[in-house]
């Protein structure tokens, strides 16, 4: 047996407005920004109108809820304008990797440090992987001892976030910025 098809209303995004505002009562704000006190819903539809503006619920949880008469559509605009202003300086974190042998030359050692303060600078983590090949596997302690070192080396600018710990044929610490 088939069920009947049951249409839903679409979901509106953002506050309420004019004929959606459905209490007897509500905390008036004018376009000015004065503060009218508590008017009924039909003289604030009125006065919004009267105005060429919107009557917008602002506070809709309040006892009565408060509402501004204000144009809708510039509203939203500034809302959009403010959460893409935000996303625009938000910074994600990523996690970058340096990968080392356990053996690596001095040099080398420098170089890849001077990448993972540059990492550090900009304020993403840094995953230092070490991976064994054939008879290093035996040397275990020489891995430990150059992870130790590197923690020595950016004690001051960063912190261990995962102490070093091997997994198969590597062995991997995480530092991050502090």
């Amino acid at each position: 047996m088939r069920r009947p098809f049951k249409a839903t209303a679409p979901v509106k995004e953002g506050p309420r407005s004019n004929l959606e505002i459905r209490v007897p009562q509500v905390q008036l704000i004018d376009a000015e920004g004065q503060n009218r006190g508590i008017v009924s819903i039909n003289d604030a539809l009125l006065m919004a109108e009267d105005a060429g503006m919107d009557l917008v619920e602002i506070v809709p949880h309040a006892q009565p809820p408060v509402c501004k008469i204000t144009d809708l559509g510039k509203m939203k605009y500034q809302s959009q304008k403010k959460a893409a202003e935000a996303r625009k300086r938000q910074k994600t974190i990523e996690i970058k990797e340096i990968k080392m042998r356990p053996n690596i030359d001095t040099h080398d050692y420098e170089t890849k440090m001077k990448a993972v303060r540059r990492f550090f600078d900009e304020g993403d983590k840094v995953k230092l992987t070490l991976r064994f090949r054939g008879r290093e596997m035996a040397h275990l302690e020489l891995g430990m001892q150059l992870l130790n070192k590197v923690k020595e080396d950016v004690g001051e600018i960063a912190k261990v976030e995962a102490e070093p710990k091997l997994e198969g044929r590597q062995m991997m610490m995480v530092l991050a910025p502090k």
